[in-house]
């Protein structure tokens, strides 16, 4: 381990309001440290772990998608030389108990951390990594512009470096541009040296600066001439033929600096939201944004739920997934709102298969799983095709069961019949106690039985008025009643159309 460099930090909390408090509790570099990243969640943390090296890694205990518990006996297990330090709060202790098993220097309770105690806590972690000396910067550090970037993006205000930044910057307006990696993560440094020299060695009266690397994403600085913006946005365009699979966000100029973290948070993430929709625009601009867009479209729950239980799968299947490809076209919806959407479907899709009668255990873990996917998804053309995933594993779903579910219904139809055919038994009344519309229930029962459902019932009747004429002397009449029949000549009508007697021949030919 080298002595006297600065001690590499890593911070992991999905609450980024934490990650940037933390971020800005001292100055790190005076004190000896170095942020050389930031997760959200244990499985990022991991993908960035063997870029930026940390020897210390500071993390939250409850994280989606991988906690901190996991995260550390994963770090621990990979990388022991890592030492870890735990974020919880008050009710979390069995999680802590645990992480001390991996080996974690300490926990902070988030409600008490402060800057004096997570440094002591650092200072701790430091001391337990082998000939480690940190490299304390004496006197104060100027804050570098990484820093004073992060402070304005978080929502802080910077008092400090004031006339170093117009030193630095001497031209009257600024530009965020950020380059999407996403695609070809291993470009990075050749996409920096692209940018650098497109503006910087190719462009008079332009200063561009690299500000960080953020989730595949990197993030430049531009200080220009206000009326140079058509000229930057060709530049780009030329960068972007250079770089196929890389795509470019460029903001419109803003006059001041201190401007830069709100441009960030909203103009910034706008054009980013729009590339999630349109992930193959070489160059997004903010003039993309400027498109009217109506509401997006009801989801018509009800029509889906009649037209399953009607077993008109194809039909429902092909709405939801037209349903989900019509929002894809919806730029201005919230990402987190467009995947919500999504997950809602899958669960609701999930809801209704079983309570037509289908078994969907395997279906729920395809359920959790798909909306997994689509929380993780980097593009709505993505997110479309998990859902297009999850109606494929719902109609195996059905397709599996189908000849036994159909005979599991016609059972309980023809149960009900047999147990009520005795009292003035209607269709209408039936598909009304079975949850259906009496004509797809006439449909149905034509469809999975031999006899039409008037038929059936009659030739139900008849066996039981048969049986009592073999088995009783109870009068013809009072054996019409008894099988559901309350006019009596049409009982006799019925009887001989079955039998080819009417009920006194069939009795008396019985006696003989």
């Amino acid at each position: 381990m080298t002595v006297g460099e600065p001690c590499r930090v890593m911070i992991v909390d999905d609450e980024t309001l934490i990650r940037q408090g933390i971020k800005h509790y001292f100055n790190w570099e005076e004190e000896g440290f170095q942020i050389v990243g930031e997760a959200a969640n244990g499985q990022e943390a991991l993908e960035l772990i063997s870029e930026v090296k940390p020897h210390i890694l500071i993390t939250d205990i409850v994280m989606p998608i991988m906690d901190g518990e996991e995260l550390t006996k994963i770090v621990k297990e990979k990388y022991p030389h890592i030492e870890v330090i735990v974020l919880s709060s008050f009710g979390e202790f069995d999680y802590v108990r645990s992480s001390f098993q991996h080996g974690v220097v300490d926990y902070i309770l988030k409600p008490k951390l402060d800057a004096q105690i997570l440094l002591e806590v650092l200072r701790t972690a430091v001391k337990r990594i082998p000939d480690f000396q940190v490299l304390k910067q004496n006197g104060t550090t100027p804050a570098s512009l990484e820093q004073l970037v992060d402070k304005l993006i978080s929502g802080f205000e910077i008092t400090e470096n004031i006339e170093e930044i117009r030193t630095l910057f001497p031209y009257d307006s600024f530009i965020l541009l950020a380059a999407d990696i996403a695609n070809v993560p291993t470009v990075q440094e050749e996409v920096k040296e692209l940018i650098q020299w497109a503006f910087q060695d190719q462009m008079d009266d332009t200063i561009c600066s690299f500000l960080k690397v953020e989730k595949e994403r990197l993030l430049f600085l531009l200080n220009v001439e206000a009326n140079i913006y058509s000229h930057v946005v060709e530049t780009l365009k030329d960068c972007s033929k250079r770089q196929a699979k890389v795509g470019f966000l460029l903001t419109d100029p803003f006059s001041h600096f201190h401007e830069v973290g709100d441009v960030y948070r909203e103009s910034l993430s706008k054009l980013n939201q729009y590339r999630f929709y349109y992930p193959d625009t070489p160059v997004t601009l903010q003039s993309d944004l400027e498109m009217e867009q109506d509401s997006p479209p009801h989801f018509n729950l009800e029509w889906v739920t009649e037209e399953l239980k009607r077993e008109r799968f194809d039909s429902a299947f092909h709405y939801l997934y037209e349903h989900g490809q019509t929002l894809t076209t919806y730029f201005t919806i919230d990402v987190q709102e467009f995947k919500s959407l999504f997950n809602n479907m899958i669960f609701t899709l999930t809801i209704l298969v079983r309570n037509i009668g289908y078994d969907v255990k395997e279906l729920e873990k395809q359920k959790y799983k798909s909306m997994r996917l689509i929380d993780e998804a980097q593009t709505a053309k993505k997110v479309l095709s998990d859902l297009e995933g999850f109606i494929e594993e719902a109609k195996r779903c059905i397709v599996e069961q189908q000849p036994s579910i159909e005979n599991q219904n016609m059972k309980k139809l023809l149960s009900y019949i047999a147990e009520n055919y005795m009292k003035p038994l209607t269709l209408t009344e039936v598909a009304k106690y079975f949850h259906f519309n009496p004509s797809y229930l006439s449909s149905y029962f034509t469809n999975h039985n031999k006899e039409g459902f008037s038929e059936y019932v009659n030739k139900i009747r008849i066996d039981a008025a048969i049986k009592l004429l073999r088995t009783s002397s109870v009068p013809i009449s009072d054996i019409s009643a008894q099988v559901g029949y309350s006019d009596h000549s049409y009982f006799c009508k019925v009887f001989k159309k079955a039998t080819g007697y009417s009920p006194s021949q069939y009795r008396r030919k019985l006696l003989k």
